[in-house]
């Protein structure tokens, strides 16, 4: 549950903020075909959008000058191949957040309570009242439910009571 919560919050507070860019030391030209090159000039505002600074720098090549922040040690000329087949295929470039997404997720999952941590009451009482607060709390990031309802006959069963 708690790793849901600090998701729910890292997704907010970066796209509240917008997307960060992190510019390259060294830019990266790659050679693409005219048609790529012109997705890419024609999706400027796009990739900007996403955190990535793409330049056309020749009839078949472009320049990638930043990266997303939280994607600075991506493969730079993969991401932007595959953002270019995206859009070409289906208009539609979804790649850069559904990666940042997935780091999101990783950090959440890294900075959250662990099994078997002994929370204080106070802990347990704010991760209850963050729950009532948070879209989707009922399940982890990975889809597995943060809680569940038992009956008063299961939970006697648990506890070998009624026999």
């Amino acid at each position: 549950a708690h790793e849901r919560v600090t998701y729910e919050r890292l997704k907010a507070a970066y796209h509240g903020s917008g997307i960060a860019r992190q510019p390259l030391l060294v830019p990266v030209t790659v050679n693409v075909s005219e048609r790529e090159a012109d997705i890419a000039e024609a999706n400027a505002g796009l990739f900007g959008g996403l955190g990535l600074e793409v330049d056309r720098s020749g009839p078949e090549s472009v320049t990638i000058r930043a990266l997303p922040l939280l994607l600075h040690d991506a493969d730079a000329e993969r991401l932007l191949r595959d953002l270019l087949a995206d859009l070409a295929e289906t208009g539609r470039a979804d790649r850069v957040e559904q990666m940042i997404d997935e780091l999101l997720a990783g950090i959440a999952c890294h900075g959250s309570v662990r099994a078997n941590r002994r929370l204080t009451i106070d802990e347990m009482n704010a991760l209850l009242r963050d729950m009532e607060a948070t879209d989707r709390s009922d399940q982890c990031n990975h889809g597995r439910p943060t809680w569940t309802t038992l009956t008063l006959q299961e939970l006697d069963r648990l506890f070998s009571r009624g026999r």
